[in-house]
């Protein structure tokens, strides 16, 4: 972390190109698909289909999925409030400059609380978050319950485990909404690519 007194010496360093020209390059428009739920929801699952379904459209994208990030970026965080926001804040951080470089980038990350989502939509301009809410419940993420997570939150196994001992605070005006109850992978891509057509995203 940078030392407030040092941060005078630090300037700015404008590029000649211009977000909008590297965009441009790629035939897209930047943004971040930022992939939010329960862990369980789906969400690594569906952003993998977007992902392909969007290569296989000519797209320049990149997916950011939370346990890869915390095996590198953030091997340093644990799992307390304090470093969840640290958590998010980065990668909003490294969304921001995906976005710069004219790049359609994905995140995959549980992203429990509003108040963290909403620094990462501030940090980047008008249009370029997009929240995508994969609703699936509790019930159904903890019956899947991949890697065994709820199970060991309910033995108090894991402290602070989202929907079990720490809560998910559900968003409220979501660009797409993934009710995925009876959806396959699929259609939830497929609403997703509709959504980018109708708004000249891609």
């Amino acid at each position: 972390m940078i030392n407030k007194k040092n941060e005078k010496n630090i300037v700015w360093h404008e590029h000649q190109l211009s977000k909008k020209q590297r965009a441009r390059l790629k035939g897209q428009k930047a943004c971040v698909l930022w992939f939010t739920g329960l862990s369980g929801s789906g969400k690594s699952t569906i952003a993998n289909a977007l992902e392909q379904r969007l290569y296989a459209l000519n797209k320049h994208t990149y997916l950011l999925d939370g346990d890869n990030i915390r095996l590198g970026l953030n091997k340093d965080l644990g799992f307390s409030d304090k470093d969840r926001i640290e958590n998010i804040r980065r990668i909003g951080e490294v969304s921001k400059l995906f976005i710069d470089s004219g790049t359609m980038v994905l995140t995959a990350f549980i992203s429990p609380f509003l108040a963290d989502r909403n620094i990462v939509r501030k940090l980047v301009e008008k249009g370029e978050f997009i929240e995508v809410f994969v609703d699936t419940a509790l019930t159904i993420c903890e019956n899947r319950d991949p890697k065994g997570l709820y199970l060991n939150a309910r033995e108090g196994k894991i402290s602070n485990f989202t929907g079990i001992s720490s809560p998910y605070e559900v968003p409220l005006s979501a660009e797409i909404h993934l009710k995925t109850e009876g959806k396959s992978v699929k259609t939830c891509v497929v609403q997703i690519i509709d959504y980018l057509n109708s708004k000249g995203y891609l």
